[in-house]
């Protein structure tokens, strides 16, 4: 059943779909995320920008014309909602899977951060007139982008 004009039925079925692949690129980055495999959450990072703006566009669109979802058909609603339901369900589990490995990184970098201040430690001792025997070296701790 459609809502016996064209255009909205196109329209649409065209958030549908947009939904529905913004839904995988969105799971398969928490897939990465979950496996520990950061990188590979980048591969489609691009293309996932892409359709996440047009996806905010469209729906900020329907909740400015509420009329449009009283025009559609029972079917046509029932696709939508779906396939919303699925994409906030993604969003929750990349939400948890990004929170997880933020964890883990900032742990990582404070054990690293402990580990320098630790060693930068060892072996300083005040001499004469109070000046250190062994001056700490100033280092900094880099991150590849890869990390």
């Amino acid at each position: 059943m459609t809502s016996g004009d064209p255009a909205l039925d196109e329209r649409i079925k065209q958030i549908v779909v947009l939904t529905e692949r913004l839904t995988g690129l969105v799971a398969a980055q928490a897939q990465a995320f979950e496996a520990r495999r950061p990188q590979d959450a980048a591969a489609n990072m691009e293309e996932t920008l892409r359709l996440a703006n047009t996806y905010r566009h469209e729906a900020t669109r329907i909740r400015q014309q509420a009329s449009i979802l009283a025009k559609l058909s029972p079917e046509q609603r029932l696709k939508l909602t779906r396939a919303t339901e699925a994409f906030d369900a993604v969003i929750a589990r990349q939400g948890r899977a990004l929170y997880a490995a933020k964890t883990v990184t900032e742990g990582l970098v404070q054990a690293i951060a402990e580990e320098i201040a630790v060693q930068r430690n060892v072996g300083a001792a005040y001499g004469p007139r109070g000046a250190q025997t062994r001056p700490a070296s100033a280092a900094s701790v880099t991150l590849n982008q890869r990390a």
